[in-house]
């Protein structure tokens, strides 16, 4: 049994974009995120085909990955708001 994959490592990099330059609420991330997987369970690809517990750790690290995204948006927008300061 495999919790990780090759495509945890798609994931990292599709969900810390997204949080990084794309906004999106916790709402719509874990619409999409929870969605995908329910829909993984009826295509009729290999890709597809996984366990119950990878689906878990698909969504485990979705959000590990999409909250890092959002910290790097926080600190590149506060690093440039510090920068813009007239002493």
């Amino acid at each position: 049994m495999v919790l990780l994959n090759l495509y945890s490592l798609s994931h990292f990099f599709i969900w810390t974009f997204s949080g990084r330059f794309i906004p999106l609420s916790w709402a719509l991330f874990f619409t999409l995120s929870i969605g995908w997987e329910l829909l993984e369970l009826v295509l009729p690809f290999t890709f597809a085909i996984e366990t119950w517990d990878n689906k878990i750790a698909d969504i485990f690290v979705c959000c590990i990955v999409f909250y890092l995204g959002l910290r790097l948006k926080d600190k590149a927008e506060n690093s440039g708001e510090a920068g813009n300061k007239v002493y």
